[in-house]
């Protein structure tokens, strides 16, 4: 997968994790995936935030749970804007909410965090320095961010009016948010995208796909509307298997499903994720829902 520099507006674009020792959960990932961490924050300060790294390059950060922050450790999605501020006020109108007014991160960038018509928290990112994460679908590095919800319909008019998201609705049962124009733009870099995936069996419009949704099933009525992260991996039972070692816990052993081979892993802290192995040959099995518990 070549090196990212920037996301255009409306894509995920950055995953980061809220614990309450952000050392230990650094130490736990460095293990699973491979990371290299560095402690961003200046000597003083009150938390701390790692960078996490594969070749050099940033996957993803590992913070303190900021104050007034739910004191569950969570991984975090950001969605990449061209202003955090005129996004948080479309987010408003949409009938959402705005958790975090819009802010400053320093030179990196500006953010801000908001909640859509379920409640499900997404956070918004208007780039300055960081330009959001530097490797994707490979092992160790995002995959996908999921919606999990009650509502379809609502979800679809909130993120539509919010990001100009689309739905893709596959006969597996996949369904997925689609940006017009995502597939042009991944194309200015990978020139054979669509023939490639037309190599394996994608389905039209794959292209333009840009995050998971997952409506919740009878089973996880209850359960809080929320944003998830999956992450690649060559081997979800090997990955399955390091994490148990390494003090995490299995939500869900791992599993076939649509394309893939999936496992839901909750690390020592509680902040639970899932590890996705692309399967070529399972193109072709039922579709399966993660708990939707695993926010």
């Amino acid at each position: 997968m070549p090196e990212r520099d920037g996301y255009i507006p409306g894509v995920p674009c950055w995953v980061d994790t809220s614990h309450p020792d952000p050392q230990a959960a650094a130490d736990f990932y460095s293990g699973l995936f491979g990371w290299e961490c560095e402690q961003m924050m200046p000597e003083g300060s009150d938390s701390l935030y790692f960078m996490a790294r594969l070749r050099g390059l940033d996957v993803a950060g590992i913070g303190s749970t900021p104050p007034g922050a739910p004191p569950q450790p969570m991984w975090n999605s950001y969605v990449w804007v061209d202003s955090a501020d005129e996004t948080a006020t479309q987010a408003t109108a949409a009938g959402g909410s705005v958790l975090g007014e819009p802010f400053d991160v320093m030179g990196a960038g500006r953010m801000a965090v908001l909640a859509d018509t379920e409640g499900a928290v997404i956070n918004v990112w208007q780039p300055r320095e960081h330009r959001g994460s530097r490797l994707v679908n490979e092992h160790g590095t995002v995959n996908f961010n999921t919606l999990t919800c009650n509502d379809r319909d609502a979800a679809m008019a909130f993120y539509g009016a919010v990001f100009d998201w689309h739905i893709l609705s596959l006969d597996s049962g996949f369904t997925a948010w689609t940006l017009p124009g995502y597939g042009d733009h991944l194309e200015l870099a990978h020139p054979t995208l669509r023939q490639d995936m037309a190599a394996v069996g994608a389905p039209a419009g794959f292209e333009d796909v840009v995050a998971n949704f997952d409506p919740m099933s009878a089973s996880d009525r209850g359960a809080p509307p929320n944003w998830s992260v999956v992450f690649a991996v060559d081997d979800a039972d090997a990955i399955a298997a390091k994490a148990v070692e390494l003090g995490g816990k299995l939500l869900m052993e791992p599993f076939d499903a649509p394309w893939v081979r999936m496992t839901v892993i909750a690390d020592p802290q509680g902040a639970a994720f899932l590890a996705s192995q692309f399967v070529m040959e399972n193109r072709d099995v039922p579709g399966q829902s993660a708990p939707a518990t695993a926010a």
